[in-house]
């Protein structure tokens, strides 16, 4: 139960960072925004595991630098997509 729970809180946090440092206006809801940090974060998990770099001593920068790309990528491609979609 904390398991999904704090997944849910990490795609929140990391989609609105990730907007924040998308330019421009992202017209998508909120649970998009969750959604897509969630895979944002899962992504980023696996090519932190890819490139060797998923655990660490300390904080796991490099991991959650992953994430957070990995976020930013998804918001952008998805965002004008969502957008031409609801213009239809």
């Amino acid at each position: 139960m904390w398991g999904i729970i704090s997944a849910l809180i990490e795609g929140l946090i990391l989609g609105g960072i990730a907007r924040l440092l998308v330019p421009g206006k992202q017209d998508i809801p909120v649970w998009l925004t969750m959604l897509l940090g969630m895979i944002g974060a899962l992504v980023g998990n696996g090519l932190a595991h890819l490139f060797g770099v998923a655990d660490t001593r300390g904080f796991d920068w490099w991991r959650h630098l992953f994430q957070l790309g990995a976020a930013i990528l998804l918001i952008a491609t998805i965002s004008p997509l969502w957008a031409a979609r609801k213009q239809r």
